[in-house]
């Protein structure tokens, strides 16, 4: 009887628990979604810094009874750039949407709500970008959409663009807005 070597056993063997690894992977919830601890929870604190010209936001905005989008952007951001005619969008439907600009500088965020149109009703600024880091925030932009009493409701990593923003953020806007 021929004995078989274990090289020859291996390679199957390998790929067939690559793929039950991958397959099982695959079989998770959305990989897209990231988790947020502030889910159900009150908004962290927002910068005290205001965009020269601008009305400043403030935590007192989150907690005025009025659901408020909260997104945070910087004008060197391409995808920030992408979802603006969104947020100009959100704001004509007469939606609260209110900016958090970071890791930017005064003159250029001015600058490109100047030069691109400003969808926010109030805004802070974080230049250095420790805001972010309070709510988490690991790359712009990202949206949040915020109870009038506070409270965290969705947290959207990305741009509002595309059916992205049609199957994930809308839907979990208008559940918030019928409360």
């Amino acid at each position: 009887m021929a004995r078989v070597s274990p090289f020859m056993i291996a390679p199957p063997v390998i790929f067939a628990c690559l793929a039950v690894l991958f397959y099982v992977g695959m079989q998770r919830g959305d990989p897209n979604a990231l988790p947020s601890v502030f889910v159900g929870k009150s908004a962290p604190p927002l910068p005290h810094e205001p965009l020269e010209g601008r009305v400043l936001l403030t935590d007192a905005d989150l907690r005025d009874g009025e659901i408020t989008i909260v997104n945070f952007w910087a004008s060197w951001c391409p995808p920030c750039r992408a979802e603006h005619p969104q947020l100009k969008a959100l704001t004509d439907e007469g939606l609260r949407v209110a900016g958090v600009n970071f890791k930017d500088t005064a003159d250029q965020a001015s600058g490109y709500l100047q030069d691109e149109g400003d969808p926010f009703f109030a805004l802070a600024f974080d230049p250095k970008g420790s805001t972010a880091i309070d709510w988490g925030v690991t790359a712009p932009p990202e949206t949040f959409i915020v109870d009038g009493d506070g409270t965290v409701l969705f947290r959207f990593a990305g741009p509002l663009v595309g059916s992205d923003y049609e199957q994930r953020f809308r839907p979990a806007l208008d559940k918030a807005l019928a409360k």
